[in-house]
């Protein structure tokens, strides 16, 4: 294969990869917005409580503060030095509270910069003077200092961190952990809820495409109204379908019937009673063309059967090209790798690539020439493998590219001298999706047409 034909066949067109990418399904999709919904809902509520429980929670432990310290500093200032000592001694026995003296040379670290710390500091600073002094350590030990005057002394008052805390942060974690879970559960079951009757919906689509329309029944006693009607809709149409399928096949076994019979009649009265070889030759030629045509419809009519497995391509382009041998107006070349295999229905392939080899021969001769040139080649494209059949005819004009695939479409005088039903690339084109590949025409850049398809590679290489 030349170099120009190898660029060709790397630069593949782009409706071959026109093929539907996977997205997110409808179940995740509406748990992601329930989940996010509800996760922002309990955010928002934790710091709305949180914001109005603060101010309340700050004044509260202020005033018992305040209080503490007032009380020890009455108890202190009229008390003589022995119910002093009783008292300090009492109070950090029972109430966890320890009065030292308080020395210039005392270092000691503010209460904090938080909201609430810096509330509590202020409504002590309000209910005790400026000169009052809130620490959270002092000479390195922790806890809530709060620094007094009783006349000329200066005392510290000691009590636990906690009395000030914030709420425990570990039973908020618990109930919010809790309220997630509980969250994200309820969402599971309500993407479940909306989804469920789509997912069958679906799978009764996909069971009626495959010709199976009793399966494809749907619940019409649904409990939401919505639903029930598109069931009973779904139900109706594929009672439609079904007898129009059953319909369909009877009118084409009539039509083969009713048709094939006279013409096998009137081939046998020409074959015996014209005399004339020449007259009797075209009669028996345009009977012929009718039985073609009649298998082009029968072809084109019947469903869609096909049965995947892996297998070499090579196989079946040889039985395809032996199948034309015998017209010595065909000269086919390929070049496909040994071990390449394919996914796809041997039969239907066959007749596919027999099907384009023929139209080549028919319609892709070069200007002047008496036989036609194909070249046949493939490779291997990731998960695809991308088969091209090229000829060397006058091609096609653009606006018809598209159009060729259409039942009982013609194409320029250039490429239909000859007759037929005009079915022939639609059922090429209808085989290759039924095996869930791809089918498109393009004209070369080296003159003539080429049929590209694609289909799936076989599990072994």
């Amino acid at each position: 294969m030349s170099t120009r034909h190898q660029s060709i066949l790397e630069n593949t067109p782009a409706p071959l990869d026109a093929l539907p990418t996977p997205g997110v399904s409808l179940f995740w999709r509406t748990f992601f917005f329930l989940a996010v919904l509800l996760l922002v809902s309990i955010v928002t509520w934790l710091q709305t409580f949180s914001s109005l429980e603060s101010e309340p929670r700050a004044i509260q432990n202020a005033q018992q503060i305040a209080s503490l310290v007032n009380l020890s500093q009455a108890g202190l200032r009229y008390a003589d030095a022995i119910a002093r000592v009783s008292l300090i001694k009492t109070l950090a026995e029972q109430e966890g509270v320890r009065i030292s003296p308080r020395k210039s040379s005392d270092r000691f670290i503010p209460l904090g910069t938080d909201t609430l710390s810096l509330r509590i500091s202020e409504e002590l600073y309000k209910r005790m003077g400026s000169s009052t002094v809130v620490a959270k350590s002092v000479n390195g030990q922790p806890g809530l200092w709060v620094g007094f005057h009783i006349e000329e002394d200066a005392y510290w008052l000691q009590t636990d961190l906690e009395r000030v805390g914030p709420a425990r942060t570990s039973t908020w974690a618990i109930w919010l952990t809790t309220a997630a879970l509980l969250s994200l559960a309820g969402a599971v079951f309500i993407a479940g809820l909306i989804n469920r009757p789509l997912k069958q919906l679906s799978y009764a689509a996909g069971r009626m495409r495959e010709g199976d329309f009793d399966a494809s029944l749907l619940d019409e006693q649904a409990t939401t109204s919505e639903i029930r009607e598109v069931n009973i809709g779904f139900n109706r149409m594929a009672e439609q379908l079904s007898k129009m399928e059953t319909d369909r096949a009877i009118m084409m076994a009539g039509i083969s019937h009713d048709l094939r019979t006279p013409l096998a009649r009137l081939r046998l009265e020409t074959e015996m009673s014209v005399s004339d070889e020449s007259a009797r030759a075209h009669m028996a030629a345009d009977i012929s063309q009718l039985d073609a045509i009649i298998d082009k419809f029968m072809d084109y009519a019947r469903p869609d059967q096909t049965k995947l497995e892996s297998f070499q391509l090579n196989a079946i382009v040889e039985a395809a090209i032996y199948t034309v041998a015998d017209n010595i107006d065909l000269h086919v070349s390929v070049q496909i790798p040994p071990e390449l295999t394919v996914n796809a229905d041997k039969v239907e392939l066959l007749r596919v690539i027999t099907n384009l080899l023929e139209n080549s021969r028919r319609y892709g001769k070069s200007p002047g020439a008496s036989f036609a040139t194909v070249e046949i080649t493939a490779k291997v494209n990731g998960q695809w493998v991308q088969l091209k059949i090229l000829d060397h005819g006058p091609g096609v004009p653009e606006d018809s590219l598209r159009k060729l695939t259409r039942p009982f479409y013609r194409g320029d005088a250039a490429r239909t001298s000859a007759t037929g039903a005009g079915l022939g690339l639609a059922i090429v084109e209808k085989t290759i999706i039924s095996m869930g590949g791809v089918f498109s025409l393009a004209n070369s850049d080296t003159g003539g047409l080429a049929a590209h398809i694609k289909l799936r590679k076989g599990l072994i290489s």
